[in-house]
């Protein structure tokens, strides 16, 4: 789209709104995509980049320059094509509209839109090439931009009845649009402020990743857009992107609604009114009907939440029942009508089938094997919250240190709306606000600190794993018969002495790293423990990580176990197995464990002392193998046994530490050295 051109011979700097005015008295309005002004070498003159909407607008300048026809005061300009473009493939528009009122709402009949929030003078840009709907608006004195893709779309219905000056166009939504505002960009350099800088549609530098703006947070709350256009605007075709576009000439009608969420900094979250008591899995299952565009905030009344109370009806009907919810094609915009039905329907199967509880559908009745269990989960968007489960999920040491309150955990996400990772972009920016944080990043801030509410359970922060803490998702437990999020995180160790954030948030998610149970090490000696072993402990894990990765991919090259890889000795050969190697196998392992030993004699890791106690350490090195605590925290998700090798590389310190205790452990003394020098040939 368009041409780029440089202009010089500008006798001043002049601001790129001046020479945008300049040349669109000769090309016409709206017919600059972007400028960009600048100053020769000498710093006496200027020039401008200039990228036109069609490349005619170009030619035209160039034209007029060679000419000598284009004069800017006193000075007369020349024009040639610049290699480069200022605005890379540039987005590509069909239909812009302006003047449009824009609704956030729910839908909640076939002939009803519920509005939340509306505005007007909204411009409304249909993007073929980038696959999105763009509403741009200004809000209180800040313009806003709203990118709707089409992945986030279910829906489209054009409702256009005869007669009518208006047609409603509804877009039902997956998820919520993305939020961009726009602010001044702050730089040194004064060449990159607005003031010498003009882009058609705004630059990407300009808008920054923002929350839901609207009074009670009505965008997030919304399950649907509705466009009220009027009836001589021309459309683009629907049906070209859109499977599920259809239009209809009945009557629609658009109605000012209220705000349905209990909670006003996550939503949408429901409860139910006063009077009725929920247990937490149907509201939570509730939830995830609303929040999935199943079921229509708006329409849950006091009726419905009294056919899902389990005091009046069985709670295995109810399940079920919400569960076939899940299944419709269709919003179910009558859900009381519908479980009226959907009841009467299993009292009359009783008889001729079976009894109703045992169509239970409940997933938590499910016997899952050992290391397995149902984990509730939530995700958090910019603008929206989703609840998700119960899901199968790998256990922990914690899960299965408290399994009895297992309802009281839940695993929550930070991700955009698409579902997608959340970057590092969207949580700072150089053009942002509040030195450099955008909303979002305080919005994440805010859920970790003041947690979640669902129901009658509070949930607060616990902690995360190192996998966790990459996929931005983190622990939460809600505090029930006296045990805390604070009381778990004092059971998983005594960390107090740690000062380093990063050291304490990873020895507490050693705890919670996803593992199964095994076998249950009863080896470990506590005697193996020198004073001071705790200060080593850190680096003594990192390091173990690096061990049980290259001997793991050791191992999965030959395809043997840890013990024939150290021990030489190789139980079942592949034919394609050749003495070469076994050399490359003894080749392989020596140098890992000498690689092992120069982190060992490394004296800047452990302690913050310039002594190294090289005792202590080994018993670090011992302490992260051994313990039960330290198994399955290694190398999470690929699928690895805990390794035992790791300390053997420093045995000739274990063994003194074990020749010093032999007053007390003297018969497992020489097993020890045995077992080191002998059985394993280490020496």
């Amino acid at each position: 789209m368009g041409e780029t051109i440089n202009i010089h011979g500008f006798s001043s700097l002049v601001t790129a709104e001046t020479v945008r005015g300049f040349l669109e008295q000769r090309t016409g309005n709206g017919t600059v995509y972007a400028i960009k002004v600048r100053q020769d070498k000498h710093g006496v003159r200027s020039y401008a980049i200039v990228q036109f909407m069609d490349a005619e607008y170009a030619e035209m300048i160039i034209l007029l320059a060679s000419r000598k026809d284009l004069w800017y005061g006193r000075s007369c300009l020349t024009a040639h094509r610049a290699e480069h473009d200022i605005v890379q493939r540039p987005r590509t528009l069909l239909n812009p509209m302006e003047g449009i009122a824009l609704d956030f709402g729910c839908q909640v009949s076939t002939k009803r839109f519920s509005s939340l929030w509306k505005w007007g003078n909204v411009s409304v840009n249909f993007g073929i090439g980038l696959r999105k709907f763009c509403f741009l608006l200004s809000y209180y004195n800040m313009e806003y931009k709203l990118e709707l893709s089409y992945e986030n779309i279910w829906q489209i219905e054009l409702h256009r009845a005869r007669g009518r000056k208006t047609m409603y166009l509804v877009i039902q939504l997956y998820g919520a649009p993305r939020i961009r505002k726009k602010v001044d960009r702050h730089s040194e350099n004064f060449l990159d402020s607005p003031v010498y800088n003009f882009f058609r549609d705004g630059s990407d530098a300009q808008w920054v990743r923002a929350t839901d703006f609207t009074p009670s947070a009505c965008i997030g709350q919304s399950s649907a857009v509705c466009l009220e256009i009027h009836s001589e605007c021309s459309l683009p075709d629907f049906n070209v992107n859109f499977v599920n576009y259809k239009e209809t000439n009945d009557i629609f009608s658009v109605e000012d609604g209220f705000p349905f969420s209990c909670s006003v900094d996550l939503v949408p979250i429901v409860g139910p009114p006063r009077g009725v008591d929920l247990p937490y899995e149907i509201l939570f299952k509730i939830n995830l009907l609303v929040q999935n565009g199943c079921l229509a905030g708006p329409c849950l009344d006091f009726s419905f939440y009294r056919m899902v109370d389990p005091q009046r009806i069985d709670m295995d009907i109810i399940l079920y029942a919400l569960d076939r919810l899940f299944h419709l094609e269709e919003c179910c915009y009558e859900p009381s009508k519908w479980l009226i039905e959907q009841h009467k329907k299993y009292l009359t199967s009783q008889h001729s089938t079976k009894p109703a509880s045992q169509h239970s559908t409940k997933l938590s009745s499910i016997k899952l094997d050992a290391g397995l269990v149902y984990v509730h989960r939530v995700q958090i968007t910019p603008c929206r919250v989703y609840f998700l489960g119960p899901e199968i999920n790998i256990s922990n040491h914690v899960l299965r240190s408290y399994s009895e309150y297992i309802d009281n955990f839940i695993l929550i996400s930070f991700v955009d709306e698409d579902l997608d990772k959340i970057h590092s972009t969207d949580l700072s920016s150089r053009t942002a606000l509040r030195h450099g944080r955008t909303d979002i990043y305080e919005r994440i801030l805010s859920a970790l600190k003041n947690g979640i509410r669902i129901g009658d359970k509070k949930f607060e922060f616990l902690a995360f794993s190192s996998s966790q803490l990459r996929e931005n998702s983190a622990w939460m437990f809600a505090p029930t018969n006296g045990c805390t999020a604070a009381t778990i995180r004092a059971k998983m160790g005594e960390f107090s002495q740690i000062r380093n954030v990063a050291k304490y948030a990873s020895r507490l998610g050693q705890s919670l790293s996803s593992s199964t149970e095994t076998l249950n090490v009863e080896s470990y000696d506590p005697d193996m423990e020198v004073d001071g072993f705790e200060d080593y402990v850190d680096d003594a894990f990192y390091h173990k990580g690096n061990y049980d990765y290259k001997l793991g991919k050791l191992m999965e090259f030959y395809g043997i176990t840890e013990a024939e890889i150290l021990s030489g000795w190789i139980i079942k050969m592949s034919k394609s197995f050749t003495r070469r190697d076994t050399e490359s196998i003894s080749v392989a392992v020596k140098s890992l464990r000498k690689e092992a030993r120069t982190w060992f004699n490394d004296k800047a890791s452990g302690s913050d002392s310039e002594a190294v106690d090289e005792f202590a350490k080994a018993s670090a090195w011992y302490h992260v193998t051994y313990h039960p605590n330290y198994w399955g925290c290694y190398n999470e998700g690929l699928n690895q046994d805990h390794y035992l090798s790791f300390p053997w590389c420093v045995y000739d310190k274990l063994i003194q530490i074990m020749k010093e205790n032999r007053g007390r452990r003297a018969a497992r003394e020489s097993t020890l050295e045995d077992y080191f020098t002998r059985g394993l040939r280490l020496n």
